[in-house]
């Protein structure tokens, strides 16, 4: 059976993880991965720190996306993969990393992942998960500043010179490839439902054609 893979796009801060955690709740971790594109950031430790902060991490060339694409097919193969772990406040990534095997459906997010067009082929459902500017936006100040080590300085400044005229530029127009466009993320309990729905079908449509698909013997 071929796996599930589901592609959640939006902007920093628009609640796409809340929205992957919902159907993992949902639909149980036994069988749904997340996979976040942030991850597959290049490795910027051959970089002075420095020089590193000032990089733009919200344009598609900031990721190491020929990496992301075979581990994402190994994934709908059936095999396991070693995601990277990267480390946000020194933008490199660490030397261990993430153990992942065999999931019936894969969930995949990120700000960019419709960027690339043979990302988009892979996927079976591609959501957008929208919201307003400035929801986005404290909600990104409040996570980097928690979760990141980042001061309010810094986040505003990336805020302004490459957060918000990337998304601009790359993100919003990425709408037009989304099956489903989500307003208020993970909160918007009919577009979750609706989604749930859509994934089980694929699922039980995957399984029957495994089931019943023919025997070869081998005399």
């Amino acid at each position: 059976m071929r796996r599930v893979l589901i592609g959640i796009a939006g902007g920093s801060g628009s609640g796409k993880t809340l929205v992957a955690r919902t159907i993992v709740r949902e639909l149980g971790s036994d069988r749904v991965v997340v996979i976040d594109q942030d991850s597959y950031y290049k490795n910027l430790e051959d970089i002075p720190l420095r020089d590193r902060e000032g990089r733009n991490f919200d344009h598609p060339d900031a990721f190491d996306t020929d990496l992301l694409r075979r581990h994402i097919r190994d994934l709908l193969d059936g095999l396991p993969i070693e995601q990277p772990i990267y480390d946000y406040a020194e933008h490199r990534r660490l030397a261990e990393t993430r153990t992942v095997g065999e999931h019936d459906v894969i969930v995949l997010e990120g700000i960019l992942l419709f960027a690339d067009p043979e990302l988009r082929d892979l996927m079976d459902i591609k959501l957008f998960v929208d919201a307003d500017p400035d929801v986005r936006f404290i909600r990104r100040l409040r996570r980097d500043i928690v979760e990141r080590g980042r001061s309010v300085d810094s986040v505003i400044r990336q805020y302004e010179e490459s957060v918000r005229p990337m998304h601009l530029q790359f993100v919003e127009p990425m709408k037009r490839y989304a099956d489903v466009i989500i307003p208020e993320g993970g909160h918007n309990k009919v577009a979750i439902d609706l989604v749930k729905t859509k994934i089980r079908d694929l699922l039980r449509e995957r399984g029957a054609a495994r089931a019943t698909a023919p025997r070869v013997s081998v005399v």
